[in-house]
Parts: structure tokens; C-alpha cells; sequence
């Protein structure tokens, strides 16, 4: 095919719109099954993974056909997170508004660095921005990133924190580099997430360098274990442990850290959005006093992905951090989302978390997010009348349960997972091996938790049966 013929026939594709249509009609059939079907690939499934292999083409593949591969051999093979039994990382579902935001997003195609390479993402950023402050309410100062998840909002606040904790000692990180800065301490409890951990070696801190504090039995920093804090120091607290779900006590560390104008940078990857939720928001009393806090919105808030959000209650400190140069680059009096994140290339992400906020307001994010926890207080109470160990105070949507013994628990998991009915990852906790269940789906109903439960108990019998043997 030539090059004439090759553009003449993607003008056809864009105008008589077949190939749309043909993924509208395999997106309507996955919706219309994801529910009942298994929530991990049948083996058969993973093993047609195969068609996939081969050599780059020489010559142009119909648009037509490749679809049809994806969907007959791709479909089977996804996980069903958008059903109501996947339980594993916390994926969170999806709502269908911003579902279908995100399909007109994906045709308007916004490269999204400055206002004048997408006016309507700009516009977006900044109305989504302020209605952030206002769900969690925090500073006016606050400002937002849009990133592609938690793991690099972790890196933004953090960059942001070395950046002004430098600059109080008159040493420019971005002129002079880390060799012989000034020190800055880093203290954090010891169940933080690898997340932070990677983040603080990227910026070069040093993951030997950090201040280990203990935790309690949910994994919650004890505040008077705390070092002595100083304004050199970045203090990290989680809001939201991925294992048990607690949260720290941010009205007392984080306002002891105010008095010695320490940093705190707040991990709230799927846990800050407690404070949307009346009954909950308890949870996250003080989360105001931090500095800086990551949270994402395709966890809890079921946002498509990736939607990773950074705050920070210092504009000039993230901005410094970040901030790129260009004799290309023309900043102007709107919103420039490129001056908050590091990358410059960067899809419009605002576009379906506008949406999805738009469509559920401050009452549909309140029933949704009090909803995780409703079921996962249902997996608490069904588990226990059926004789399993829950190990964790269920605050939030996480729930951890074992067996009688370890060699009970890993083979009840191996069955939980192979019957594919609900699908759940396992985890250490306390130096025991538990079963690690989280609820993050809005789909997630009563009659899938009880439906999972059973899984849970003819597994058990399952593993039981096979260690008499």
C-alpha cells in the first residue's frame, strides 16, 4: 500500500466511522458480561495469549481485523476489576459518566502542557482543582498536579518538600544538586508504602537515611515515638495503610510538626477520600495541616484510569520543583497544568475526573465512598460467623483474614483464585500470612460480597481436605 493509499484509507476510517462502531459493539458486549463473568482469565484464555506473538508486520493489518484479535483474544484475558467482585489491589471500578467522558476525551486527543495546547483541559484543571480543596477541605493556598497515579504524586510532594526545606538554607536544588546539600531528615512510620520508598531514592534521599517510628497493631504511627522535628525535616504519614486501612493521627502529628514547621506529606492513595463521607470523615481529622498529600482518583473515587492527583498548599515550592524551560515553551495568565506535574506530554485527565465528581456531587461521593465500607463491614461480619480470623479493625474498606494456620490460609487463597468466582491477593501482616481483601468498587453489592463469602468457605473446605491427605 502506498502512502497515499494508506492516508486515503484512515480518512475513510475516520469518516465513515465502521471501526467505532465495531469497538462500540465489543465494549457494549463486555459490559453486558463482566458482571458474571470470572474475574481472572480461564487458563484456555491465557494460553490464546499466543495469537498475539509475532514479528513486527511488513505490511498494513486492516483495522477491522485487529480489533476483532483484541476483542476475541484480549477481552477474555482482562480482569473483570469493573465487575463487583475483584478485590484484589485496590483498582477501583468505574462510573459510567466518566466512562463515557473519557471516550469523547480519547477523540478530542488534548496534549495538555499549557493552556495554549488545550484551553478546555486548562479550564477543567482549574475547576477540579478548587472542588479538591473543597472535598477535603484545605488550604486556599492548595494547589493541584495531575499525574498518572499515587507513585508519582508521592514524588511530586516530595520533590516540592527537598525543594523549599533547601531553600530556607539558601541552596538551590536546581542549580547546585544534592553533593554537599545541606541534610534533610526523613521520618516516617514503619509500614510506609514501597511507593514512598522508591519515591525517596529517586530524589535522591536515601532510603537508609530515614527515621524509622514504630507502629501500633493496625499500623498507625505512634506520635510520641516521633524524633524531634525541625524544619529540615519531611514527616510522612499515610492516610490509609494498605494492608489494614488505618489512618494516622494527623490532628496531633501533623500539629506537631506545624510548631516545628516540619513538612508532612500525607499518602492517601485511596484513604483520603474518607474526608467526603459524614461518618467517616473522623478518619482524616487534621489532614488540613499538612503540606503536601497524593491521593488517586481512579481508586475510591472510581475514576477511569490513570488519574493520580498531587496537592500542595505551596504553589511556589511544587512549581519550582517542576517546572520546565523553553524558549518554545509561551506560559500565559490561565492555568498551565505542566507547571505542577513533571511531564510535559500529558492526556487530559481532568476531563473524567471533572466528570465523574460533576455527575456524583458532594452527596454521590458521600454514598460511595461509605458504601466501600458498608461491604467490607458486611465481608467482616460473614467471615467471622463462618469461622474465619479477621485481624484488622475494619475502619475503612480493607479487610484482613486468616485461617487456623498459614499452610490453611495460602492453600484456602491458591482455591480462592483458581475458582476465579472473586479474586483477592494475599499479604504479610504482623509476620502472618493473611488474606488481603479490598473493596473499591461502586458495583460491589451484598449479593456479591455473600457470593464471595462461599467462595471463601468451599475453598477453605477445599484446602482443608487436601492437607489430611
Amino acid at each position: 500500500m502506498t502512502e497515499k493509499q494508506l492516508k486515503k484509507q484512515m480518512l475513510k476510517e475516520m469518516e465513515d466511522k465502521e471501526i467505532f462502531n465495531q469497538v462500540k459493539d465489543y465494549a457494549f458486549e463486555y459490559a453486558d458480561t463482566v458482571r458474571e463473568r470470572n474475574v481472572f482469565p480461564l487458563q484456555q484464555a491465557l494460553e490464546n495469549l499466543k495469537y498475539f506473538e509475532e514479528d513486527i508486520p511488513n505490511h498494513n493489518t486492516p483495522a477491522t481485523e485487529l480489533l476483532k484479535l483484541l476483542h476475541k483474544y484480549g477481552s477474555p484475558t482482562t480482569i473483570a476489576q469493573i465487575g463487583g467482585r475483584y478485590f484484589g489491589l485496590v483498582n477501583g471500578g468505574i462510573i459510567p459518566a466518566g466512562l463515557a467522558a473519557k471516550w469523547l476525551n480519547d477523540f478530542w486527543d488534548q496534549n495538555t502542557p499549557l493552556f495554549a495546547t488545550s484551553p478546555i483541559a486548562s479550564a477543567l484543571e482549574t475547576v477540579v482543582e478548587k472542588w479538591l480543596r473543597q472535598l477535603f477541605n484545605l488550604p486556599a493556598s492548595t494547589v493541584a498536579g495531575f499525574v498518572s497515579g499515587t507513585s508519582m504524586g508521592i514524588l511530586c510532594g516530595l520533590a516540592a518538600a527537598r525543594y523549599r526545606i533547601l531553600k530556607r538554607q539558601n541552596w538551590d536544588i536546581n542549580q547546585r544538586g544534592l553533593i554537599n546539600a545541606p541534610v534533610i531528615r526523613i521520618i516516617s512510620g514503619r509500614q510506609a508504602h514501597a511507593t514512598v520508598l522508591k519515591a525517596i531514592a529517586l530524589l535522591g534521599l536515601g532510603i537508609e537515611n530515614i527515621e524509622w517510628v514504630d507502629v501500633d497493631d493496625q499500623g498507625r504511627i505512634i506520635a510520641n515515638k516521633i524524633p524531634g522535628l525541625d524544619q529540615n525535616t519531611i514527616l510522612l504519614l499515610q492516610a490509609g495503610n494498605v494492608n489494614s486501612g488505618s489512618f494516622d493521627s494527623f490532628d496531633e502529628t501533623c500539629g506537631m510538626a506545624q510548631k516545628k514547621n516540619a513538612w508532612v506529606h500525607i499518602d492517601g492513595a485511596f484513604g483520603l477520600w474518607a474526608a467526603c463521607s459524614g461518618k467517616l470523615n473522623h478518619l482524616t481529622r487534621g489532614i488540613e495541616k499538612a503540606n503536601s498529600w497524593s491521593v488517586d482518583g481512579h481508586k475510591t473515587l472510581n475514576t477511569p484510569y490513570d488519574c493520580g492527583i498531587v496537592l500542595c498548599n505551596d504553589k511556589e515550592a511544587l512549581v519550582s520543583a517542576l517546572q520546565a524551560t523553553g524558549s518554545y515553551i509561551v506560559y500565559g495568565e490561565n492555568r498551565d497544568g505542566m507547571l505542577y506535574t513533571p511531564e510535559m506530554s500529558r492526556r487530559a485527565r481532568a476531563v473524567e475526573l471533572w466528570a465523574t465528581i460533576k455527575y456524583l456531587g458532594r452527596e454521590g461521593i458521600d454514598h460511595l465512598v461509605y458504601g466501600l465500607h458498608l461491604r467490607a463491614k458486611q465481608f467482616e461480619k460473614e467471615l467471622s460467623l463462618n469461622g474465619f480470623r479477621v485481624l484488622n479493625e475494619v475502619v475503612f474498606n480493607q479487610v484482613l483474614i486468616a485461617c487456623d494456620d498459614e499452610n490453611e490460609t495460602k492453600k484456602t487463597l491458591k482455591e480462592i483464585q483458581e475458582q476465579r468466582i472473586c479474586w483477592c491477593g494475599g499479604s504479610q501482616w504482623l509476620g502472618t500470612q493473611v488474606i488481603r481483601i479490598s473493596v473499591c468498587s461502586w458495583v460491589t453489592s451484598e449479593e456479591d460480597v455473600s457470593r464471595s463469602v462461599k467462595s471463601f468457605l468451599s475453598a477453605r473446605k477445599k484446602a482443608r481436605e487436601s492437607l489430611m491427605v
